[in-house]
């Protein structure tokens, strides 16, 4: 089947096209809107006068209207592109501004964080979305979806990862259209007595009425966590254990409700709606429940942007299962791809859920029809769990590049958990859906609300079986943008292959799989010629990376450090072999000497010394030292008192001499 034969998925691909180029070249959008109008009134024209479709003149006006569409679309999709963005307003001083909760995220130990919309600032309406910190004490007061609040917000820069290759929070918050942070206690804001409603925060409400009426039932904490975030899409009371047993695993994806939990409840409307097809226009009554079905489950899980994706992607195929046409599966889904980029959010193109989603969907309709050809068992019980091994076997070559690039991990025991737990999450699911309706009339039933949470206990355990199989959970694999570009090809043209065997197909294959291989050892080769000597930032201790090829050594003058910096950095750094070593008070680099002051404040007369590293708040004159010493660098890390900190950089600036804190500017490099 030639994909790009299907129009649909040719204008899909145009569009994407086009938001990638928005996304890396900047275009004024109003020169963009009378460009695009431009083009599709020509388009237009040259149909009235052609009365074709299928000339070359007509396609080629077609391909660059609909690439203008999606750089148009990426570009006013940009909240800083907008006129009454607040970026735009320079009396940000004359008046208090009104934030709207949109969003309550995930605390993390110290802070409640939100995303909020700006509405105004003093008499001008303005937009723009911030993210909201208020500390975690007994005092401050919890915010909820649609609650309002007067605050004189004095807004700052998201902070940028302070050590290499940690996740970037800020870029991640800019593709959702955030780019500023707002720090409040409860005494700092006044909350608007009756703010306007929305569609969101109703859902938001509601969640949180069915997650009080549940906590009343006798749920275990982790049985509770788990059901919260399967049904409602609520995953923050999951305990960390957990999460991490269901990452392991790989079958993470149960925690989230996404496009597996709609397919799964849209096969199970259709079924339990299938005695409909024999009654005058059944089939019509089937997609119209089935899409309100998909909706109203939407509601219940909060109305989130991944929920509102996966339920627009499901509503197609409702459709697509209306039609009972199996060659226009890969219609469909080009077609809601379509849709949700251009009318509910470009961004969504660059977010990781999106990507892995459509991808796995693609390769199940792709793949999947090429492995079940392989074996037809007799058996029907045989034959199930061959075809559910299949899908998953597809939908994990889907987003077998995606997940190795973003997360450098491969469950290899992703089948057995999707073979125990995928057959039973159309009946885990139901039941979740009728124990909710029950306890929000207080007619569950003990026996029920027991058998349920047995039925969650018993899938937790075996997750947390499959976790503890180490051995076949590979991860730290290294794994970037090239490689994940050339394993994408490569999986492409292997599939290719198999499905029709042609010299041509093969030798295509061969070839990508050998510049694959080719582009991975040169990276090596790359890695082994790198050397450099990095600060690194952490609060309570200090780390110093010194590099040499593919060999790290790691002085600190602690064992506890955080081992995740050492694995990011090992991971992206491809890292062969990790040596640890105590700090000592001077090192010899290829421009000069270091010297390290710790507390004691203790150190050997060296003739000549380049750059002083201070750690654990040495109790030091810095001005005699510098008299003395003359040092051309001062670097201090988070390990110093910060009221330190501030009086070595006076000292510093006092003196002329450059002054590097990685609490402000991130890990030092020596070059």
């Amino acid at each position: 089947m030639k994909l790009l034969a299907f129009i649909p998925i040719k204008l899909t691909l145009l569009l994407i096209l086009g938001i990638l180029i928005g996304y890396f070249f900047f275009f004024n959008p109003v020169h963009l809107l009378i460009g695009t109008i431009s083009l599709f009134i020509l388009l237009s024209a040259v149909f009235i006068l052609e009365r074709k479709t299928n000339t070359k003149l007509f396609g080629f006006i077609a391909a660059i209207a609909f690439i203008s569409l999606g750089i148009y679309s990426y570009t006013s999709a940009q909240p800083q592109n907008r006129a009454n963005h607040y970026t735009k307003i320079t009396s940000k001083e004359d008046g208090a501004w009104t934030l709207k909760i949109n969003e309550v995220l995930k605390p993390n130990h110290y802070l409640h964080r939100y995303l909020a919309s700006v509405t105004s600032i003093g008499d001008k309406n303005v937009s723009g979305t911030l993210l909201i910190t208020t500390p975690k004490d007994s005092t401050n007061t919890l915010l909820q979806v649609d609650d309002e609040f007067l605050t004189f917000a004095n807004i700052q820069l998201i902070n940028e990862p302070l050590n290499p290759h940690q996740f970037n929070y800020k870029k991640y918050l800019e593709k959702l259209g955030v780019y500023h942070q707002v720090n409040i206690s409860s005494r700092q804001f006044i909350k608007v007595e009756k703010p306007k409603t929305t569609l969101i925060g109703i859902a938001a409400k509601a969640r949180n009425h069915i997650i009080n009426k549940l906590k009343k039932e006798n749920f275990g904490t982790d049985e509770l966590g788990v059901i919260q975030a399967l049904l409602l899409g609520q995953r923050s009371d999951i305990s960390e254990e957990t999460y991490t047993n269901y990452q392991k695993a790989g079958a993470v994806h149960i925690l989230a409700v996404s496009g597996l939990h709609m397919g799964i409840l849209l096969l199970l409307i259709q079924f339990l709606l299938r005695p409909l097809k024999h009654i005058p226009k059944g089939r019509t009554i089937i997609l119209i429940l089935s899409v309100l079905f998909i909706w109203g489950f939407a509601f219940l899980a909060g109305l989130s942007a991944s929920i509102i994706r996966a339920a627009t992607m499901f509503t197609f195929v409702a459709y697509a299962l209306y039609l009972n046409r199996p060659s226009n599966s890969f219609n469909i889904l080009a077609l809601s791809i379509l849709f949700i980029l251009l009318f509910i959010n470009p961004n969504l193109l660059f977010q990781v859920g999106f990507q892995m989603s459509y991808a796995a969907v693609f390769a199940i309709l792709w793949i999947f029809p090429l492995l079940k050809k392989l074996w037809f068992p007799k058996n029907k019980i045989v034959r199930y769990f061959w075809q559910l091994l299949c899908v998953s076997i597809a939908a994990q070559l889907g987003v077998l590049p995606i997940s190795l690039y973003y997360f450098h991990q491969f469950p290899g025991l992703f089948f057995i958990s999707n073979l125990i737990i995928v057959p039973g999450l159309g009946i885990i699911l139901g039941m979740g859906i009728l124990v909710i309706l029950l306890s929000l009339q207080n007619w569950l039933p003990t026996q029920l609300a027991w058998f349920y949470n047995e039925i969650i206990n018993v899938m937790n355990n075996l997750i947390g079986w499959i976790a503890k199989q180490e051995s076949f959970i590979f991860s730290s694999i290294s794994f970037d943008f090239g490689q994940l570009i050339l394993s994408i090809t490569t999986i492409v043209l292997f599939i290719k292959a198999c499905t029709l065997f042609t010299y041509k197909r093969i030798a295509l294959f061969l070839i990508s799989l050998l510049c694959f291989q080719s582009y991975t050892y040169f990276q090596k080769l790359e890695a082994s010629k790198t050397t450099e000597a990095i600060v690194l930032h952490q609060t309570k201790n200090s780390i110093l990376f010194n590099r040499s090829g593919r060999h790290l050594s790691i002085l600190s003058n602690s064992e506890e450090m955080a081992n995740n910096l050492i694995l990011d950095y090992q991971t992206a750094e491809r890292i062969k072999s990790i040596r640890f070593d105590s700090l000592k008070n001077s090192y010899s680099l290829e421009n000069g000497t270091l010297l390290v002051l710790d507390s004691t404040g203790i150190y050997s007369k060296i003739e000549s010394i380049d750059k002083i590293l201070l750690t654990q708040s040495p109790k030091i004159n810095l001005e005699r030292l510098i008299d003395s010493i003359k040092p051309k660098e001062i670097i201090a890390d988070g390990s110093n008192y910060r009221s330190y900190i501030d009086r070595w950089r006076l000292t510093c600036l006092k003196n002329k001499i450059p002054f590097h804190y990685t609490g402000e500017k991130g890990a030092y490099y020596f070059e």
